[in-house]
């Protein structure tokens, strides 16, 4: 999703949305006060282009110092929701609510609130990564000595200080991002949007990134998290919402997306009889691949230390064995993100 250009011709969101107020220091927040304290509410929020339904009935809310991974397939509507969030796109109905108020993007005190990184990097290259922070500063109503307060945190907290008086035009791709990272967050907000901040940055950058992410949901604000990488969104999500189509599929923390001992053991074989595929059925799922080989899948439930194989993956076994079928491999895949986001959006590319 393209926020702004990175054109001179084109402030950041020159800011139709740029506070001219200047926000309080966030209190550090307990961990068991996440749930109780108010966030962004979104009740809903619907979208349509013509025939296309791009959101549909879209609710969820992300508290004050709660990380919400957001997760869909290319297409799946994440992007118009973010945009309708910022108040760039108007909603065709639904409401959306920001530390218990209607939000408004018209209000600077309501857009002071709010802090985006967009998915495409919104610096200027001609400019030092001292000036880009200066200059954004600046829009966001920051002055003086407290301007240059909040310059120097987020140069540290984003590894730059070493690079301030460098061009965008001569750094990497992971300090590029970095800094536009940097740039939500000198005016403080309380709920920041992060969309795909990691996209094509080296593993240096990306640790820093996700320690800035944790560090800013330690300190009481809430995070809207939009990743491709599962991983991501497994480290660093308090909560996660998996949508498609427009549509909310699940919701919840990643202990009640997934039920961690369930265990899929996969054992492939080649061709079995009739007979033989009919006693497995009993006892397991049989894939049958065009080359005519074989996949058998169990499901069991697992024990912590468990010394033993599983008694389903026992009996398959025998059954395989009295058959005089050859093993051509076993594997085991535990419950994860991925496999959970695979089975809800299914493996059709999205282009």
């Amino acid at each position: 999703m393209k926020l702004i250009a990175s054109s001179p011709e084109i402030p950041l969101l020159s800011l139709a949305t740029a506070p001219q107020v200047e926000p309080a220091s966030h209190p550090r927040v307990d961990r068991g006060q996440i749930q109780r304290t108010k966030g962004l509410e979104v009740q809903s929020l619907k979208k349509r282009y013509g025939n296309l339904v791009a959101v549909d009935d879209l609710s969820f809310s992300v508290n004050r110092g709660e990380i919400l991974g957001l997760i869909g397939p290319n297409g799946a509507g994440k992007s118009t929701c973010i945009l309708m969030i910022t108040g760039m796109l108007k909603p065709d109905a639904g409401t959306l609510t920001l530390d218990g108020q209607a939000y408004d993007p018209r209000k600077p005190e309501m857009r002071s609130l709010l802090g985006i990184v967009p998915q495409e990097l919104a610096i200027y290259p001609e400019l030092t990564a001292a000036q880009n922070l200066r200059f954004f500063g600046g829009l966001y109503g920051l002055r003086s000595r407290r301007l240059e307060q909040r310059v120097q945190y987020v140069l540290d907290l984003t590894g730059l200080t070493g690079n301030a008086d460098s061009t965008p035009s001569t750094f990497s791709g992971g300090m590029s991002r970095r800094l536009n990272f940097g740039i939500a967050l000198l005016h403080e907000p309380q709920f920041v949007i992060l969309d795909e901040p990691t996209v094509g940055i080296d593993p240096q950058s990306r640790s820093r990134l996700l320690d800035c992410v944790q560090t800013l949901s330690m300190h009481g604000v809430g995070v809207l998290y939009t990743s491709h990488y599962m991983e991501e969104i497994e480290a660093v999500c308090h909560r996660v919402a998996i949508m498609d189509y427009g549509r909310m599929l699940q919701m919840g923390t990643l202990d009640e997306l997934l039920d961690r001992t369930r265990t899929e053991l996969c054992i492939k074989v080649g061709s079995l009889a009739p007979a033989v595929v009919t006693q497995l059925r009993e006892r397991a799922l049989v894939q049958t691949a065009e080359d005519g080989s074989n996949r058998i899948v169990i499901r069991e439930r697992t024990e912590s230390h468990q010394q033993v194989p599983p008694r389903a993956l026992r009996s398959v076994l025998d059954l395989l064995a009295e058959a005089n079928v050859a093993l051509l491999g076993i594997e085991t895949n535990e419950t994860s993100l991925e496999t959970l986001f695979l089975q809800l959006t299914g493996r059709k590319l999205r282009d």
